[in-house]
């Protein structure tokens, strides 16, 4: 149900052990998130395994209906992404693998992933709770019900815990009602 194996010897080296070293941050190795071509993320980890890059690709179980049978496959956690810890400077090493659409960051500039934010994944993954992939969905955000009784109708979601407070307005008379209903029934829209 997961997959996170590493190449042994992490590229670059470890961010205490830079500043301890005096070596600058751009040489340290980082995590960050590789957009991949689709249904390549498998792909593109092992690939970078043969490179020696430590990797991280998450992975769940889903069943896919086939016209003769039912069958359990193994899917990225999150769709189009790869995990990667390397040095800023291995960048081209790192985009030259087949599969690799691009670093992902801001303005053309790679953005590296929290450390702890990997590392909950890791233990996710690791439990025996069953998980899936969900789209994020934060406050403040247009979302539509897609199930039960409300399904089509849109509002805006102000929180999200256990249940989800969805805004339904009437702008024209600047009036809402909000309603409390389960989070997997609502998405972004």
């Amino acid at each position: 149900m997961d997959d996170f194996r590493s190449a042994p010897g992490p590229v670059g080296v470890s961010a205490d052990d830079a500043a301890r070293q005096g070596v600058p941050a751009l040489e340290t190795a980082q995590w960050y998130a590789l957009r991949t071509r689709a249904r390549h993320e498998m792909k593109v980890r092992d690939r970078l395994l043969e490179r020696r890059v430590e990797v991280f690709l998450p992975l769940y179980e889903r069943w896919s209906r086939w016209k003769d049978r039912n069958k359990q496959l193994q899917a990225a956690l999150f769709p189009g992404y790869c995990f990667a810890r390397f040095a800023l400077t291995e960048r081209v090493r790192v985009l030259s693998v087949a599969g690799v659409a691009d670093v992902v960051g801001v303005n053309g500039r790679a953005e590296p992933i929290d450390e702890r934010e990997i590392e909950s994944v890791r233990k996710l993954i690791a439990s025996r709770f069953r998980y899936d992939p969900h789209p994020l969905l934060e406050a403040g955000m247009e979302v539509e019900v897609v199930r039960g009784p409300l399904a089509g109708v849109r509002g805006r979601l102000i929180r999200k815990d256990r249940s989800v407070r969805l805004v339904l307005s009437v702008t024209l008379i600047r009036q809402a009602a909000v309603v409390e209903i389960h989070p997997a029934d609502v998405v972004r829209v």
